[in-house]
């Protein structure tokens, strides 16, 4: 609250909030910002600016301003030395951002895959998860259930374990900077480093004459989701490895682009973090029941290749005993002639918790038709909290959107700070310079 009021009266803020205190409030809650955190660290200034008054700066100490009426904010920063950065780094918490689209229903693979690391990782991070919905609509979707779906993927990372008070959770078309940055990278990116997209060509096949643009430039949508919170981290799988490179590779042309020289508007500041990729687990990618080659998908035809979170018990048993096994004797894992078998057990670790050598103890000498049995209760029994906590918040959806409201305000925050700073880099001009 305090660092909402600085920003919109930040004449009020100075008479009561001393500079220390001021200081290191804004460092922690705006920790995205080099302008503003821990200033002791590098030089940073921020300029607050008045048409009927003279300037006043903030660096290392605050010096207590004239009296001044609305005021604009900048932020000038000059280039910040790496040891200095690294030093920087180390006092705050890594920023994460991941999302899923509200594509059907989460899957166990996105469970175990993503959304469970996620809880795991709360204390650690600073993390904004989203529901992607604007990368949604890339493909044919019907209308009428997207509201639906995001609210059903925004539930299940709750009931899952996402924390709230720990964790920002919102909807990403309710913060327009994401769309709007999308364009602004549309205009900096090479046509040929899209047409190297492996996953653009794959999903093309799929839906022949009818693909989109947005298709085509959802990875640049991507780009900019990640790059507006400056995330330093960004938990992806193999999959989606070229993504984040092409989103290292378009803040660093940014950066290099406007933001090199002291004379543009940038003045010389790094407009862009360039994010590193948070690997998986181990163990926690999870292929199809149908083809232990293939990673579980939604957009798999089949049912039956997937355990959907919200599957009842019977279900879950059904797709268990029609998964495809092989004909080998015994059970084992590691062997690349047999990927549904390791695929099977890499489940069943996931969802006890037992190691490697406990579970061989227990199962290698098993047929299928004793393990599956097995395999089935240990999921049902694992998915059942999941399914009463989402039951509860979706019959009740007042605290669930009230979440996704306080998500959108506090990413919108973060997002509309380096969608001011793009814009000023580029050059163009801000309502604030027609006052």
């Amino acid at each position: 609250g305090q660092v909402v009021s600085f920003l919109s009266n930040p004449t009020c803020m100075m008479r009561k909030v001393h500079s220390r205190l001021l200081a290191s409030t804004v460092a922690v809650n705006l920790a995205g910002c080099f302008a503003f955190r821990t200033p002791f660290m590098h030089r940073a200034e921020v300029s607050l600016r008045s048409s009927s008054s003279p300037s006043f700066l903030f660096s290392s100490k605050l010096r207590r301003g004239p009296k001044v009426g609305p005021a604009r904010l900048m932020c000038t920063a000059t280039t910040v030395d790496s040891t200095d950065e690294q030093k920087q780094e180390s006092s705050v918490r890594k920023r994460v951002l991941s999302g899923v689209q509200p594509t059907g229903n989460l899957h166990l693979g996105n469970y175990l895959g993503a959304i469970r690391q996620w809880v795991k990782n709360q204390d650690e991070y600073e993390n904004y998860f989203c529901v992607v919905d604007l990368h949604a609509i890339t493909a044919p979707h019907v209308p009428s259930e997207l509201q639906k779906s995001s609210l059903d993927i925004a539930a299940l990372y709750l009931a899952s374990g996402i924390d709230p008070a720990k964790s920002k959770v919102f909807i990403q078309s309710h913060v327009p900077a994401h769309a709007e940055l999308c364009w602004l990278l549309n205009c900096v990116t090479p046509m040929n480093w899209m047409e190297k997209m492996i996953q653009y060509k794959e999903k093309a096949k799929k839906q022949g004459e009818s693909v989109s643009i947005g298709l085509f430039d959802y990875p640049i949508l991507m780009a900019a989701d990640i790059l507006l919170y400056q995330a330093q981290l960004v938990p992806v799988g193999e999959d989606q490895r070229q993504h984040l490179e092409l989103a290292r590779d378009i803040a660093r042309r940014f950066n290099d682009q406007y933001c090199k020289k002291k004379s543009m508007p940038a003045k010389g500041r790094r407009v862009f973090r360039e994010p590193e990729a948070l690997i998986v687990k181990e163990g926690a990618r999870v292929m199809s029941l149908q083809d232990g080659t293939s990673k579980m998908s939604k957009s798999d035809p089949s049912d039956l290749s997937r355990i959907n979170l919200l599957d009842p018990p019977e279900v879950i048993d059904k797709k268990v005993k029609k998964c495809k096994t092989d004909a080998a004797a015994g059970i084992e894992w590691d062997n690349p002639e047999r990927p549904e078998c390791t695929n099977l057990l890499n489940i069943y670790q996931s969802v006890t918790g037992k190691s490697k050598e406990d579970i061989l103890s227990e199962v290698q000498h098993m047929q299928w038709g004793q393990f599956k049995p097995l395999l089935s209760e240990a999921v049902i029994a694992h998915l059942a909290p999941i399914q009463v906590k989402y039951k509860d918040l979706m019959e009740d959806q007042t605290y669930l959107k009230q979440v996704l409201l306080d998500g959108a305000n506090s990413a919108d925050l973060i997002a509309g700070q380096t969608l001011s700073w793009t814009k000023n880099a580029m050059g163009f001009t801000s309502k604030s310079d027609l006052m």
